[in-house]
């Protein structure tokens, strides 16, 4: 029996690190594929040494280009790739291209696939992040989601019982392993952040592609920085137009590249509050216990808001939201179901028992 993993940008990795761990110690033989839909050091490689994922079996190192481009791409080499290896299952992460490549692929070689995060739905189909939540759920043979939400979506669209498990969210593993070895006051002092700080990240089409919203940010940025200094880890998406609209310009405003795991954690368990449009970033915050406005009219994680510190803000609401959250403490305890630590665990098993069951028939 093989089961083949594909990942390829920044979100898949601390999702599959805790899978390939429990996999590994039930025994299972696995391949690992990375897309290379992410290729720079920080966005991608740093997340082997870290997190102490097993080093892909195969790179296909796709890298950037339009979605059709990217997409297509990853098709012919995970085609290629599935072909080869005949394996007993393909396991998926989130949302990114990568996973609908994947998806497809595996679905025409009538190899079953496990979705890891299904049923996430914002409802805004502007976002390519929802078209390959959707696709990819209705091709997955195993939907494995991190929230009740989740299950009342593939419920609502027709997907059968026996195919959907609650089984908490992989992400939340990785993080509460690594607790001891975030360090905020070092992550900190390497910047040269004063105590009180916020840490930005901010890379959404409908926030960065057009110019006009672009600008908007970037004010609204400095505003901000009013408040608190504020750190933002640029992503190379819109880097070239906030930086030519002057977003690293204020004096109170840290632009700085992409950083690995444990410093942008690091930084976040610090920080005062956050400032996202990240899916990621506000599961993480919810567990860490620190404020976060989510600059988004919507949000694929309504758990974070109800059971969790995150808070989706508009252009209009966001200074005023900022000051509110300041001002408050936090409750830090407010974790969604299952997201314990143990969800690699919980997935490895359900996945298993289903190859097991598969195998009898």
């Amino acid at each position: 029996m093989t089961l083949l993993h594909v990942t390829g940008a920044r979100p898949n990795f601390p999702k599959a690190a805790p899978v390939i761990a429990a996999l590994a110690r039930r025994g299972a033989r696995q391949r690992l594929v990375h897309t290379g839909q992410h290729y720079d050091d920080r966005m991608s490689e740093i997340f082997f040494r870290e997190l102490d994922l097993p080093r892909p079996d195969i790179n296909l190192g796709v890298g950037s280009g339009s979605h059709a481009e990217q997409t297509a791409a990853i098709l012919v080499g995970l085609e290629t790739e599935m072909l080869q290896t005949r394996p007993d299952m393909v396991i998926v992460y989130g949302d990114v291209n990568s996973t609908l490549a994947a998806s497809i692929a595996a679905a025409k070689l009538q190899i079953p696939v496990a979705h890891v995060e299904a049923g996430l739905r914002s409802f805004d189909m502007s976002m390519p992040e929802e078209i390959n939540r959707i696709v990819t759920d209705r091709l997955a043979d195993l939907l494995l989601c991190t929230s009740p939400d989740a299950i009342a979506h593939l419920a609502h669209e027709g997907v059968p019982a026996y195919r959907i498990h609650l089984v908490g969210n992989p992400m939340i593993d990785t993080l509460l392993a690594n607790l001891s070895r975030l360090d905020s006051q070092k992550a900190r002092a390497d910047l040269g952040l004063p105590e009180d700080y916020l840490v930005a990240t901010l890379h959404r089409p409908g926030n960065v592609d057009d110019p006009e919203s672009a600008a908007e940010l970037v004010a609204l940025v400095h505003t901000a920085a009013a408040r608190s200094e504020i750190v933002l880890p640029l992503h190379p998406r819109g880097r070239r137009v906030l930086e030519a609209l002057g977003m690293g310009d204020h004096p109170r405003v840290h632009v700085v590249e992409p950083l690995g795991y444990l410093d942008f954690m690091s930084l976040v368990r610090g920080a005062r509050a956050v400032i996202t449009d990240s899916g990621g970033v506000q599961e993480e915050t919810t567990v860490l216990g620190v404020p976060c406005l989510t600059l988004r009219p919507n949000t694929e994680r309504p758990v974070t808001i109800t059971h969790g510190t995150n808070r989706l803000a508009s252009a209009a609401t966001l200074i005023e939201q900022l000051d509110e959250v300041l001002a408050e403490s936090v409750d830090t305890d407010r974790r969604p179901p299952l997201w314990d630590g143990h969800a690699g665990e919980r997935i490895a098993e359900v996945i298993l028992d289903w190859l097991d069951e598969r195998g009898r028939e």
